[in-house]
């Protein structure tokens, strides 16, 4: 394992460079990837609305039967929405209620807006609706239903949903319904076996399958008409979540600029590259020689850390750079851990190989406790925080994974392979005194038989 180690770090490290700096479509996605212009299909960097504006909706609740909205119905709503767009991949929205009736929704960098306004707009009435043979000519997809026709089903029948595929290669949505509405949904195949039945989602036709079996066991189908995965996606995410309690209506929708300005922003970035650049310095002044490696190794997690914040994507807000920035510091940390451990190794008497291993292998317990307990605490902040809370917990996370990868892979790497060089074999480059280091030096051959003498 460890002669193919310095080949995954290479390999790691060029992916990243990749991910980092050349327009490469997005994984597990069919939407095309076109350079210069960066489209959904490209793996690209994605800020949030703090840091590049976005998209500003207001919606307001409509009574249901005259009956007031009320406050449960009202989170419920908020909840709902922030659900879909998570789910549909626009990460950290802010969503909120406002006054009695609405809810307020702001979206960081959409491309799409249509395809997002429907999105929260729909309210996720789906209706399983039988088509009489007489008036199969009426039920259109993509149409509105035709009135009086008799509901089979009703949304809350649906169990789950999930994107999937017809035996043709069609994209489909798979859902598998409850108890109850398996039974009803069977009965209903066993007497209207080859007829059709409309899927019907806010009073528009999704579908309009023929009932080809007279027992399906609680699994349904929808398939046809999806010209894209982003659709199958955004009918999964409206199933997934149900409908709302109440219908919704846009009462305004716009384009917002970053909330915290330019000039806010170049500030931040001008004090985290500051913060960084002077520890960067502590550790050449105090480390010297394994500063400098520690230094390497921080560029090569940096480089890898964006790239996974561009892969999978993670939403960047400034909350999510404090992550990032308090990540870095934790990677200084575990290898302050490590040299002041080699310290004490070579003023114990060891030679700087044996020094080095043994600074690593007992200093891996106190680095594995404390980023282990960071972890647990960004897993708790990312399960139960808001959006934007949520942002930071995720950076953070990744940010300490990727600093013990690179403390016990590269770090370690590169100091034996520096320790085994002539001219790092000084005490200065160490920081121990001459005599300590003297104490420490391989023995030459002729002394270590005699010793053995």
């Amino acid at each position: 394992m460890r002669r193919f180690l310095p080949v995954l770090i290479l390999a790691v490290g060029l992916a990243a460079l990749a991910l980092d700096f050349a327009p490469l479509a997005r994984p597990f996605t069919d939407e095309p990837c076109a350079p210069p212009t960066l489209t959904d299909g490209c793996v690209d960097t994605r800020l949030g609305l703090d840091l590049q504006g976005g998209l500003r909706g207001e919606y307001r609740a409509l009574p249901l039967d005259g009956v007031p909205v009320a406050a449960e119905d009202l989170a419920v709503i908020r909840t709902t929405i922030e659900n879909r767009i998570n789910r549909y991949g626009v990460a950290e929205p802010i969503v909120q209620t406002q006054g009695s009736d609405r809810i307020v929704v702001e979206i960081p960098g959409v491309t799409n807006e249509q395809e997002v306004r429907d999105l929260i707009g729909s309210t996720g009435e789906l209706q399983f609706v039988e088509v009489p043979p007489a008036r199969s000519n009426q039920v259109v997809p993509g149409q509105p239903i035709p009135p009086d026709m008799p509901v089979i089903l009703t949304g809350r029948h649906i169990d789950t949903a999930a994107a999937g595929f017809t035996q043709t290669g069609e994209r489909a949505v798979d859902l598998t319904l409850t108890e109850e509405g398996a039974r009803l949904f069977d009965a209903h195949a066993a007497q209207h076996f080859g007829e059709q039945f409309a899927i019907v989602l806010d009073g528009i036709v999704e579908s309009a399958p023929t009932i080809n079996a007279q027992r399906f066991g609680g699994q349904a189908q929808i398939s046809g008409g999806f010209g894209s995965q982003a659709e199958v996606t955004a009918l999964v995410t409206v199933l997934s979540y149900g409908a709302l309690p109440n219908a919704i209506e846009e009462v305004s929708f716009s384009k917002i600029s970053p909330t915290l300005g330019l000039n806010f922003l170049q500030q931040s970035i001008l004090a985290g590259a500051i913060g960084i650049g002077v520890v960067f310095f502590f550790m050449l002044v105090h480390y010297r020689l394994p500063g400098a490696v520690a230094l390497l190794a921080l560029l090569y997690y940096a480089l890898v850390a964006f790239a996974i914040f561009r892969l999978i994507p993670v939403t960047l807000t400034l909350a999510g750079i404090a992550a990032f920035v308090l990540s870095v510091g934790m990677a200084v940390d575990a290898n302050i851990l490590i040299f002041e451990r080699t310290k004490e190794e070579l003023r114990s008497g060891k030679t700087l190989v044996s020094a080095v291993e043994a600074g690593f292998n007992r200093a891996w317990n106190s680095i594995f406790d404390s980023n282990m307990s960071s972890i647990i605490t960004a897993g708790i902040l990312f399960y139960f925080g808001s959006a934007v809370i949520r942002g930071f917990a995720l950076v953070l996370i990744i940010g300490v994974l990727l600093s013990m990868f690179t403390a016990i892979t590269l770090s370690r790497e590169l100091m034996r392979w520096v320790v085994r060089q002539p001219w790092a074999r000084r005490a200065s480059f160490f920081g121990v005194n001459e005599d300590e280091f003297t104490i420490a030096t391989p023995r030459s051959r002729s002394r270590e038989v005699e010793a053995r003498a």
